[in-house]
């Protein structure tokens, strides 16, 4: 009888043990970039106070339907990346215009990116103001008095150019 001798080699030579233990290293390593990127992004979705919103859209219907009643349309033009706001501000005849106005231009998914442009009155109907340099992504804006008695809405992009407008959410 032979005896025949194999040369074997090292564990660690040979593919085997590699390629099963490739699965749950790839594993691994996904798991941590998965922990990174829940660590580090914020998630603008959640509210705290859920409920007190719900409460509030009663608030903002109001202040749409006296936007309506008082015959208020705007159209809002933005330059420089979003940096110079002029909005021209039109009403039934007999309504005051405010000499200052308010916009808050809100990215729909990240509230950290959101933004309050304070405008002032330049003419009869138009104001000014400057705004932060907007993301290129989609935007609602909402425009309104200081004291916040009425609410117009809109939507717009950010690489979009032209005029943007703006009324009460019942009138569309």
């Amino acid at each position: 009888m032979r005896m025949t001798q194999t040369d074997t080699l090292p564990w660690y030579r040979e593919p085997w043990p590699w390629l099963l233990m490739a699965g749950p290293a790839a594993v691994v390593v996904a798991g941590f970039a998965t922990l990174w990127l829940a660590v580090s992004s914020n998630d603008g979705l959640v509210a705290d106070d859920y409920y007190k919103q719900g409460l509030a859209i009663n608030q903002t219907l109001q202040r749409e339907a006296l936007a309506a009643k008082q015959g208020l349309q705007a159209a809002a033009q933005f330059a420089d990346e979003g940096r110079r706001i002029s909005v021209q501000l039109e009403a039934a005849s007999g309504t005051p215009l405010p000499d200052t106005l308010q916009m808050r231009i809100v990215h729909p998914t990240r509230a950290g990116r959101d933004g309050l442009v304070l405008l002032r009155k330049t003419a009869a109907g138009r104001y000014e103001g400057v705004g932060p340099v907007l993301a290129d992504a989609r935007w609602m804006l909402i425009l309104q008095d200081q004291q916040s008695t009425w609410r117009l809405d809109g939507a717009m992009a950010a690489s979009q150019q032209g005029i943007v407008s703006l009324s009460p959410a019942s009138s569309r």
